[in-house]
């Protein structure tokens, strides 16, 4: 099934249950300081950002082997970087089901931050693991003011069932249930716990509820195929007559799936309508902002894409997509000076990423530019300077460089870089 949470062409959710915006929300809300820029003497894919964005991406693609080393590579830069790198470790260790592992981490972080409720819940889920079920319970419980991802009720209902406590069992499956009224798991746990209390009738309708739900994700699995193959087919109105039957107002992850299902066909205009709801439902979720901007980017309604970037790029700064979309909508619109900063974080983050290599290329020739316009010619050089280290095969940095040390008196200075911009013209295709 299609992550609720992935992106359009280039998902940015973690495809984890339990990773994506509540997560990330959590590491943002609780950074004490910023994260160094880079490390002396570091090359551009050996920093802290590299890392951290390798990290992410593995994270986004289930590779949590690599997500591990590249949040330890993180660590090992800079040991500072216990919210944005050692509470996403503890996450990938707890998907690799290495349980010890995932608990040191997630105790180093509650020991830097004190307690809060996403580090509550991961503890309070590996208590249940190894059945230290008072133990869920009080970490579950210490979570369930604020919970931090929509289970936390069913888990925390669960540990009572298993420590006996029907009582509380069901008060938190009820919760569960309202909180999540599709999760067929909740239905079936109140089943069981109705049959304890002897009310046989209560778990004959609980556990047929259940049953009820799986069938409806299975329809749902097969409307999803079929408006595939419709808008495949490009038989426009039969896709929406289909595809509209998975519409849900009042849930997100439904919506953004079928955001996501009309975006991979080609149906922008249509795929905007269910984003658009999602992200009012989701307006703290990377994934959901990110999703609804890349499609407005995609059809060109470059301030419509802006505006929900703009708020998730100050909360989720370590994330390579944001800002690299981020930039190129800044770019596209003339704003050349945040396109430049938004970029070169993107670049910092993922250094091998060309497409943003060539974004942040163009960035810096437009800021050099308008230096030179001004007549900054020390900023209108390091610019060019830069734009010269992004794509050393180009000639028209040097030219640039040349006329400026032209301008400003700097002859030898002139003829180095005009030599150069000659030698690299006739190297081009």
């Amino acid at each position: 099934m299609i992550h609720p949470r992935s992106g359009i062409c280039d998902p940015l959710a973690m495809t984890t249950r339990h990773s994506g915006p509540l997560i990330l929300g959590f590491l943002v809300s609780l950074v004490l300081a910023s994260l160094a820029a880079s490390q002396t003497g570091a090359k551009p894919s050996d920093t802290p950002e590299a890392h951290l964005g390798k990290g992410y991406d593995a994270l986004k693609q289930d590779r949590y082997d690599v997500a591990v080393d590249e949040f330890r590579a993180a660590l090992g830069l800079d040991p500072t970087l216990s919210l944005r790198a050692r509470f996403p470790l503890a996450v990938a260790l707890f998907e690799m089901h290495r349980p010890d592992e995932a608990r040191r981490e997630f105790e180093a972080v509650r020991d830097d931050v004190g307690d809060h409720p996403n580090i509550s819940y991961y503890l309070g889920r590996l208590d249940i693991d190894v059945r230290d079920f008072e133990g869920a319970i009080r970490n579950l419980s210490a979570a369930i003011p604020t919970p931090p991802f929509p289970d936390t009720a069913y888990y925390l209902g669960f540990a009572y069932f298993k420590k006996g406590d029907l009582a509380n069992a069901e008060k938190w499956l009820k919760a569960a249930a309202e909180k999540n009224p599709r999760d067929a798991r909740v239905p079936y746990q109140l089943g069981l716990v109705y049959q304890k209390q002897g009310l046989g009738e209560k778990a004959k309708n609980a556990f047929q509820l259940s049953d009820r739900l799986r069938q409806l994700d299975t329809e749902e699995s097969q409307l999803k195929v079929e408006c595939g193959q419709k808008l495949d087919q490009d038989l426009r109105e039969e896709a929406h007559a289909i595809c509209d039957q998975l519409y849900d107002p009042r849930n997100a992850d439904k919506l953004t799936a079928l955001g996501t299902i009309y975006g991979q066909h080609g149906d922008l205009q249509a795929a905007l309508k269910p984003l658009r709801r999602a992200a009012e439902l989701e307006p703290e979720s990377p994934q959901v902002q990110y999703n609804l901007a890349l499609t407005y980017y995609q059809l060109n309604q470059f301030k419509e894409a802006k505006e929900p970037l703009s708020a998730a790029i100050k909360r989720w700064p370590d994330l390579f997509q944001l800002n690299a979309l981020y930039g190129a909508v800044l770019l596209k619109l003339g704003e050349d000076s945040p396109a430049y900063e938004a970029l070169h974080r993107a670049h910092q983050l993922n250094p091998q990423d060309s497409a943003t290599v060539d974004l942040l290329y163009a960035a810096t020739l437009a800021l050099a530019q308008k230096g030179r316009d001004a007549r900054q010619y020390s900023e209108s050089l390091r610019y060019l300077e830069e734009a010269a280290g992004l794509r050393p095969q180009e000639p028209w940095p040097h030219q640039g460089m040349a006329e400026i040390y032209t301008r400003i008196g700097r002859p030898a200075k002139a003829k180095t870089e005009q030599q150069e911009a000659d030698r690299l013209s006739k190297n081009l295709p």
